[in-house]
C-alpha cells in the first residue's frame, strides 16, 4: 500500500471583525497566539499558526477584520494585510455566525470571490441557536448568496466541530513538503506575544475609555538565572489619556500588568518580572513612521 502524500499549505483565515477569528486560531494550535478580546480591531496584523497532524500541515493565517472605514493608517494597513494574506493562499476559511448572515459578511466575501481555490465558511457560536432546525434558514441563505465547498457549523470556544473543519481544509491542501516542524505552532517570537498580551489586558481592562488609542513596545527582554524581566512602553495619543492608562494611585495600570504578567508566565513557563511606562506618543495609529517602530507599516 503506497504511503499518504505529504500536503501542506496555507489557510487564510477571513471574516468581519470580532467573529472569532482569534478564538478559533488558538484553538487549532492548542496554545494562545492571537489575542482576543469582545472588542473588534483586536487583531492587528498577520499571525501564522501552524498545527501538523500526520500528513497534512497547515499554516493559517490569522488577519485583522475588514475595515469599512479605513480614515486612519493603522485601518488601512489592516486591510493591507487581509489583500496579502489573499494574495497567496491555498483555501479561504471565512468565518460567519450560525446566528444568521450580516451585509458585512458579504463584503469579506468580495475580498476572494475571484480566487480559484477551495473556499469554506465556518458558522461559529452555532450553541448560540437554541435548535439544530434553526440553522438550516441561515444554511439555505448562505447557498443561495456564495458558493462555498463546504460549510460547517462550529464553536471555536468549546471546540465543538473543530476537528470536522480541520478534517475538510487538510483534505483541500496541495501535495507538498512540509514547511515547518511538527511541534512548531506559530512564526512570532516570543516577544512579540509578550506585547501582544500586555495589549489584550489594556484592551479589557480599559473598557470604552480608550477602545483602540493604546499600543505596546517591548523596550527590553532580559534572561536572567531568576527568571525574564520585561520592560514594556505603553503608548497612548494624548497626555490626557495616561492617567485613564494608570488610574487612581496606580491601580488600574497595576491589576493590568498582573493580569498579563499571569499570562505571560504561562507562556513562557518561567518567573517573569514586568516593567510597564505609560508614554504620549501623539497620533501614532496615523503616522507610519511610529507604525514601523511598531512593525506594522509597510
Amino acid at each position: 500500500m503506497p504511503d499518504t502524500p505529504n500536503r501542506c499549505g496555507t489557510i487564510a483565515i477571513v471574516g468581519r471583525p470580532n467573529v472569532g477569528k482569534s478564538t478559533l486560531l488558538n484553538r487549532i494550535v492548542g496554545q494562545k497566539i492571537s489575542i482576543t478580546s469582545r472588542k473588534p480591531q483586536t487583531t492587528w496584523q498577520q499571525i501564522l499558526g501552524l498545527t501538523t497532524t500526520g500528513s497534512s500541515q497547515m499554516i493559517f493565517v490569522d488577519t485583522p477584520g475588514w475595515q469599512q472605514r479605513p480614515g486612519r493608517q493603522i485601518n488601512r494597513m489592516m486591510n493591507r494585510e487581509i489583500h496579502a494574506a489573499l494574495s497567496n493562499v491555498d483555501v479561504v476559511l471565512m468565518l460567519g455566525e450560525a446566528r444568521g448572515w450580516h451585509a458585512d459578511d458579504d463584503k469579506v466575501v468580495t475580498l476572494f470571490s475571484d480566487l480559484t481555490c477551495p473556499k469554506v465558511l465556518a458558522l461559529n457560536k452555532h450553541d448560540l441557536v437554541q435548535r439544530k432546525s434553526d440553522l438550516l434558514p441561515v444554511l439555505a441563505d448562505v447557498q443561495a448568496r456564495h458558493e462555498f465547498d463546504d460549510i460547517v457549523p462550529t464553536n471555536a470556544r468549546t471546540g465543538d466541530n473543530v476537528d470536522v473543519l480541520l478534517g475538510i481544509l487538510a483534505e483541500k491542501l496541495p501535495v507538498a513538503e512540509h514547511r515547518f516542524p511538527a511541534d512548531q505552532v506559530t512564526n512570532v517570537s516570543e516577544r512579540f506575544l509578550v506585547g501582544e498580551l500586555l495589549r489584550e489586558k489594556l484592551i479589557r481592562g480599559l473598557g470604552e475609555e480608550l477602545p483602540y488609542s493604546v499600543s505596546v513596545v517591548i523596550t527590553d527582554f532580559r534572561e536572567k538565572p531568576t527568571g525574564v524581566e520585561i520592560d514594556a512602553e505603553i503608548w497612548v495619543e494624548r497626555e490626557g489619556q495616561k492617567g485613564i492608562v494608570i488610574g487612581a494611585k496606580g491601580e488600574r495600570l497595576k491589576a493590568i500588568a498582573t493580569a498579563a504578567r499571569k499570562d505571560i508566565e504561562n507562556l513562557l513557563q518561567r518567573s517573569v518580572y514586568l516593567q510597564t511606562w505609560v508614554k504620549t506618543k501623539r497620533k501614532w495609529s496615523d503616522d507610519i513612521n511610529a507604525l514601523r517602530e511598531l512593525d506594522l507599516g509597510e
